[in-house]
């Protein structure tokens, strides 16, 4: 699996990188928008492989309990995060960016930033099962914002190449149709962490637990799972 993932990413690149040198030499705009539907496609499949906060979304959404259409928000703010960090890290500078074989596209002190500041809300989900504490207003909006502040590798390297060619509207273009593709998976793995925790709730329910014991117990899973995925990342 992990084999077919990496072709995967590598047509992905081989094809991106043939689309946007095409047109830096012909300036065809009708061919850009032709293959813009498939920067959907990109999107989606590269959001399929590891990374992307995924697990971070989905373990937040199964502790935290939001309904489904603000699990949708926090997704979707996860994703344009996501994409814009690194859109405005290739346009603003690339001073943070690891330029060896194995770091690139990574932009290491906003990753430590951003897995710093997850562990802090995973220990506050921890905190507040222990405590009883009620949900913060505006948590999920949050949530979403901090776990997305990771550039996405492939948008860092698609504007990256785009500016080499001169044409940086190509790679806006494309960010663009990927970021429709990643909110897509990042969207699904959100409404299926929100059924999935409702139909634990009910489950439990069923079998005489109360509704508060069993959001306190998710909430504290969820923030154990939060911080252990946060410090595996920055150990790592």
């Amino acid at each position: 699996m992990m084999a077919f993932l990496i072709d995967v990413q590598r047509s992905i690149y081989a094809a991106l990188t043939n689309d946007i040198t095409a047109y830096s030499s012909s300036r065809d705009i009708t061919a850009l928008l032709a293959v813009l539907p498939l920067g959907i496609v990109f999107g989606a499949a590269h959001a399929l492989t590891p990374g992307h906060s995924k697990s971070v979304l989905a373990a937040y959404i199964l502790g935290s309990g939001l309904k489904p259409s603000r699990a949708l928000l926090t997704s979707f703010i996860l994703s344009v995060t996501h994409i814009t960090s690194a859109i405005l890290l290739a346009l603003i500078t690339n001073s943070l960016v690891t330029r060896s074989l194995v770091g690139a596209g990574r932009a290491p002190s906003i990753e430590w930033t951003s897995r710093l500041i997850l562990v802090a809300i995973g220990l506050w989900l921890i905190f507040r099962a222990i405590r009883a504490r009620p949900h913060v207003h505006g948590e999920g909006i949050a949530t979403g914002f901090i776990a997305g502040l990771i550039p996405c590798p492939l948008t860092l390297f698609v504007m990256t190449l785009a500016l080499s060619r001169g044409a940086p509207e190509a790679g806006l273009a494309f960010s663009v149709s990927m970021l429709l593709g990643v909110a897509a998976i990042l969207g699904a793995v959100a409404l299926i962490s929100a059924i999935a925790r409702s139909s634990l709730v009910h489950l439990f329910d069923r079998h005489g637990a109360s509704i508060s014991q069993i959001s306190r117990s998710l909430d504290g899973l969820a923030g154990v799972t939060l911080t252990s995925i946060a410090l595996f990342e920055l150990s790592s």
